[in-house]
């Protein structure tokens, strides 16, 4: 089946990369703050091209993992740092066609993340950018940011939302961080963007989640009828939470299809792209599973043009 695997990852070439705390080991393995980053594959792209054959699926869109974020810098040095991730991811795709990149931008640095944005605006490579869904991003509705969505808004930006880490010391045990915490990160963000008016003063923005929006299909029923009711502190929005949600788009990334069928219920049946999420254990080898049951017409529909539409491409071309 033709069609785009929306959410992949590699690692970038930081070989040049003069930067404190960065080093790359005899195998081309990142080691920041003395720790290797894996899994293995993410410093092979001709691997995820091979995914790619695997699924039958024509392109990658392709960020760094969150690993590389490195959220507790300094601006100075973050402001270095996402130039080096950026221009080295950027090497790594350069002559794969097939593998177009996210540019990573600091949402934890505002002025950073505008600097980095206007850096790379004009490269016609980019497929959009991504930012961290909590960590220490910071609240994605702050003022500091508001530039930022403004100039993203103004160029019709695809922005990826991909969950950092939990600080929840509950989460530590039975791997939580990543099975409960990372979804739960996504849930807060959206919920930053919906009730802090984010979504519905950037139209123009196109934001896509990963792992099929977190709690979000669960929870937005909960959101509107808080709305409704007028519960305290919440304000009075237009568009409501159920429907500032269907300007979002999410991956197929749940594992369960009927939770899938949920995600299409809440978000939209044009709204859901496929995702991998490889080459994590946490991903799919086979993104087209979850949807499948629902037919091939919508199959196909979901990794072309749903995929073109979150891209702002035309259905079809790319």
């Amino acid at each position: 089946m033709p069609g785009i695997d929306m959410h992949a990852h590699l690692a970038p070439d930081l070989r040049s990369a003069d930067l404190s705390g960065v080093a790359v080991d005899g195998d081309g393995v990142a080691v920041l703050g003395g720790r290797r980053v894996g899994p293995p594959d993410l410093y092979h792209p001709d691997r995820l091209e091979n995914h790619l054959d695997q699924a039958g699926l024509d392109e990658a869109i392709v960020s760094v993992p969150p690993p590389f974020y490195r959220q507790g810098l300094s601006a100075p040095e973050s402001a270095a740092w996402v130039r080096a991730v950026n221009d080295g991811l950027l090497a790594v795709v350069a002559d794969r066609p097939r593998l177009t990149p996210l540019a990573y931008l600091p949402f934890e640095h505002p002025e950073v993340a505008l600097a980095e944005y206007d850096r790379i605006a004009a490269a016609d490579r980019w497929a959009g950018v991504v930012g961290a869904a909590g960590g220490d991003a910071g609240p994605l509705d702050g003022p500091a940011l508001h530039p930022l969505w403004q100039r993203l808004d103004v160029d019709r930006r695809t922005v990826q939302l991909h969950p950092a880490h939990s600080a929840d010391p509950r989460l530590e045990p039975y791997y939580l961080a990543n099975l409960l915490g990372n979804p739960v990160e996504t849930t807060v963000a959206v919920a930053q963007l919906v009730f802090g008016g984010v979504l519905g003063g950037h139209p123009g923005i196109r934001f896509v989640l990963v792992h099929c929006g977190g709690c979000v299909p669960a929870v937005v029923g909960r959101w509107e009828r808080g709305h409704t009711t007028t519960r305290p502190g919440v304000p009075v929005l237009s568009p409501t939470p159920a429907e500032a949600v269907r300007a979002l788009y999410v991956d197929n990334l749940a594992h369960d299809p009927k939770v899938v069928d949920l995600a299409v219920s809440v978000f939209g049946a044009d709204r859901l792209v496929l995702g991998s999420d490889w080459p994590f254990p946490m991903g799919t080898d086979a993104p087209s599973a979850t949807v499948a049951h629902r037919g091939a017409d919508y199959a196909r529909q979901v990794a072309t043009d749903n995929a073109a539409r979150a891209l702002g491409r035309a259905p079809g071309g790319r």
